[in-house]
């Protein structure tokens, strides 16, 4: 279950990731699968190869994406989600879920 961001942030994302950018989209998230965890992020973009790659860039297996058309992504969660995030300056997302 998803909660804490609106339609046009949703909106705004789904855009970016169809253009084939890489974009990121941390909402929060209650999965029993996943104890303690309470934000995800969503890392997108339609250019499978280029997901990928930013998968390699940061020591995450490609074997994890989504691949969901039309929005594939992979999902950051935890430690790494934190530290990737930071890493990119997605500071508005870091500050607003107080990551």
């Amino acid at each position: 279950m998803a909660f804490g961001i609106n339609r046009m942030e949703l909106n705004r994302w789904k855009e970016a990731v169809g253009r084939g950018e890489i974009a990121y989209l941390t909402h929060y998230w209650l999965d029993p699968r996943f104890p303690g965890m309470t934000t995800v992020t969503k890392v997108g973009c339609s250019d499978l190869d280029r997901l990928a790659g930013w998968c390699v860039s940061h020591g995450l297996s490609p074997k994890y994406i989504h691949n969901r058309s039309p929005f594939p992504h992979f999902d950051l969660i935890g430690p790494k989600q934190r530290e990737i995030l930071r890493k990119e300056k997605q500071w508005d997302q870091v500050e607003r879920f107080h990551l």
